[in-house]
């Protein structure tokens, strides 16, 4: 039960005079504990204080090892890299971590100089280095708030932790920073300790310095800021992240008018300037180049990351690179034009398409095109794998005909295809891609179809480890499962690995790693002739006489086989490829001088094509058609050549590992007939003579610039059948 209330007063009195009394009590607990703290951060800036009269008057020689300013350099700004194409032309830039333009302090604006000064250090123009009434003062402020609010740094001090020494809070960091700040203000003029500091101060956004900052956030140079932008600016060294403009626009408005309430105190402006600047709820934001820039396109992301594997992270970031690449500019438009014109509407799959020279490695064309999409995060050439269906089965071509087997007298059965090879074993069931079957087919001719069920018996007589390891050696990287199913392109790979592995066999069996910078010159100037830029590196992986079969074949393909849509009239090689449901489409093929592979699909996942344009596509509609647009405009004003005969032919040999194939004595098509010279074919026809033993192996030759001019024109085009995957 309550007590009475006293005499005189009423029941709700008692009340208020227990809720004033609590109040008092929990302020009072605050006060102490706020008093506390207080007295600590009092005492640490008193000592701090004291240490910094000392060195002043006397102390210096206890830290004259450290406190030195002629042992002392400056940070170096950063500088951007610059990217040249082959033909020196300037591909662009990867910016620097610090964006830096060091720029006269008559070239600032006059209201950014004066937002600094009111802002950061309002008695710069007095003391001598360090503000000991602003420390007393900052302490105080500490003090009645019970924490540090206020810092009691000078420019001059913060110039000197920002070039000479690191950010460590420790009392003998704060003691160092003191003395060299006394140090540099009696050497340096007030002019040139502030210019030095508005060009190295981090104004966010990758911005060092106040011209990038003026061209990150308003794309103007320094001298050109008015009032309210040179008040941004000036806010944004304490704290660049939490008055970010671009993502918080209302704190850096705060910021904004705090710096301008500062100026006005002090007197660099007048009422009527400030209200016109603070009346200003909009920023003016106009981003520039430095600040949209860090998206790289995708050539330009692959060579950063070969830079950053070469020099890393830190010498990439800090800049000042010349890099020279093997990029072709006008192979990089027409690769684009020819996504372009073929896929066009807003809803279409994306498109890559790598082109590599063959003799070298060296990268002509790496690009991609989104439709009804911008930018790069992710780069389609380099980084994104996808099942490559068919195409893969060049590799599984490659490795029999490197046993022996002849893909003309080898002859597999063309039906539905079961294999389990034990009850704990899931069963694979394996169909063509049309549901159509030919009975007993040579494995040429079931190439050229694309027969699912022939290449599944095929892979498991050549053995699926000795297939993966033909697409290691031959270029593909990625990691492959050793199931029968590879066979068929189940495993996934980037368009860069399979255009390097296809160039491999257009090269007559030597793989080059693919080459995209052929020379760097470091910050210095100095052209770095250590990491080997420019320098093919070279392989042979395979024997010339097997990638002159498998290129044979592949010709056959594309003259009247499921790869005929990139036909363009000349000596071309190339295989289709379509994964399950149209997720992904692919043409990879070569003529003697260059080799191309172009991917179809949706970046996003395996999303199904089946009614792009009214078609579903595969391996012989849109990609045959890109790779035809591109190779046409890429070497169509340049001779056509044929393959050069193999110094070191295949010899057959009955391919009688397996259990699935039979081999005939079947004579070889007039294709194989050796030529009448060792350069070109003979239109001869007839059985081929036994061919030599091959000779030991010959030392690696240099890589030519392109294979000698035929003697005979190109045979004319066959009718075009239906194009199928």
């Amino acid at each position: 039960m309550s007590p009475p209330p006293a005499r005189g007063r009423r029941r709700d009195d008692d009340f208020e005079d227990v809720w004033r009394r609590r109040r008092r009590r929990d302020r009072g607990r605050g006060r102490g504990h706020r008093k506390r703290r207080g007295r600590f951060v009092l005492v640490a800036i008193l000592v701090i204080v004291l240490a910094v009269l000392a060195t002043g008057v006397g102390a210096v020689a206890k830290f004259r090892s450290s406190c030195d300013l002629s042992k002392l350099r400056p940070v170096q700004s950063g500088e951007n890299s610059f990217i040249f194409a082959a033909d020196g032309s300037t591909l662009g830039s990867i910016p620097a971590e610090k964006n830096r333009t060091p720029v006269a302090l008559r070239k600032v604006s006059p209201w950014l100089r004066k937002g600094t000064v009111a802002i950061e250090d309002h008695r710069f123009y007095e003391h001598g280095g360090v503000d000991y009434e602003g420390i007393a003062r900052a302490a105080w402020r500490d003090l009645r708030a019970g924490e540090v609010v206020q810092g009691g740094s000078t420019i001059t001090q913060q110039l000197v932790r920002n070039l000479y020494i690191s950010k460590e809070r420790t009392f003998k960091r704060k003691i160092k920073e003191a003395c060299l700040a006394i140090k540099l203000s009696r050497r340096w003029s007030k002019d040139r300790i502030l210019n030095e500091y508005v060009n190295q101060v981090y104004y966010g956004n990758h911005a060092y310095g106040i011209e990038a900052a003026a061209q990150t956030y308003f794309s103007e140079h320094a001298r050109q800021l008015g009032l309210g932008q040179s008040a941004l600016l000036a806010g944004l060294p304490q704290a660049p992240s939490s008055y970010d403009p671009f993502h918080r626009p209302a704190s850096a408005i705060a910021r904004r008018d705090e710096v301008l309430r500062a100026m006005l105190h002090y007197g660099y402006i007048n009422p009527v300037q400030y209200g016109r600047a603070v009346s200003k709820r909009r920023l003016g934001l106009r981003a520039g180049k430095l600040y949209t820039r860090i998206k790289e396109p995708y050539f330009f992301s692959y060579v950063r990351d070969q830079l950053i594997a070469e020099y890393g992270t830190g010498t990439v970031r800090t800049g000042g690179l010349r890099v020279y690449t093997t990029i072709d500019p006008r192979l990089q438009k027409v690769a684009e034009k020819a996504i372009r014109d073929t896929l066009y509407l807003r809803d279409d799959p994306a498109a890559a398409v790598v082109s590599i020279a063959p003799a070298t490695g060296a990268i002509r064309a790496m690009t991609a095109v989104t439709p009804g999409r911008t930018g790069n995060q992710f780069n389609l050439v380099a980084q994104a794998r996808r099942q490559p269906g068919s195409t893969f089965k060049v590799f599984v071509l490659t490795a029999a005909i490197e046993q022996g087997m002849n893909p003309n007298s080898t002859y597999y059965t063309s039906a539905p295809f079961h294999y389990q090879p034990d009850p704990y074993t899931p069963a694979w069931d394996v169909t063509t891609y049309d549901q159509t079957y030919v009975g007993s087919i040579s494995v040429a001719n079931a190439t050229l179809r694309s027969d699912n069920t022939v290449y599944a018996q095929l892979t498991l007589d050549v053995g699926p480890d000795k297939v993966a390891a033909m697409a290691h050696r031959l270029g593909i990287k990625s990691k492959l499962d050793v199931v029968p199913a590879m066979g068929l392109g189940a495993d996934a790979i980037s368009p860069l690995e399979e255009a390097s592995a296809y160039a491999t066999i257009a090269a007559g069996g030597i793989y080059s790693t693919p080459m995209a910078i052929t020379k760097v010159k470091l910050a210095g100037g100095k052209v770095d002739t250590d990491a080997g830029w420019g320098k093919p590196k070279r392989k042979r992986v395979i024997s010339d006489g097997v990638a002159y079969e498998v290129t044979r074949i592949l010709e056959q393909n594309v003259l009247g086989g499921t790869g005929v849509g990139a036909y363009f009239g000349r000596p071309a090689a190339g295989k289709t490829g379509t994964t399950d449901n149209h997720a992904d489409g692919w043409f990879s093929g070569y003529v003697p001088q260059l080799q191309a592979t172009v991917w179809v699909g949706y970046p996003q996942g395996e999303i199904p094509m089946e009614n792009v344009h009214g078609i579903s596509v595969a391996g012989g509609t849109f990609p045959a058609t890109i790779w035809r647009l591109f190779m046409e405009a890429a070497v169509g004003n340049k001779p056509a050549l044929d393959w050069r005969y193999p110094a070191n032919p295949v010899v057959w040999r009955p391919f009688t590992q397996g259990q699935y194939g039979s081999s005939f004595s079947a004579p070889p098509p007039p294709y194989y007939q050796p030529p009448a010279t060792s350069t070109t074919r003979s239109t001869t026809t007839g059985q081929a003579p036994p061919p030599p033993q091959p000779p030991p192996p010959a030392p690696l030759p240099p890589p030519p610039p392109e294979p000698p001019p035929p003697t005979e024109p190109p045979p004319p085009p066959p009718p075009s059948p239906p194009p199928v995957p």
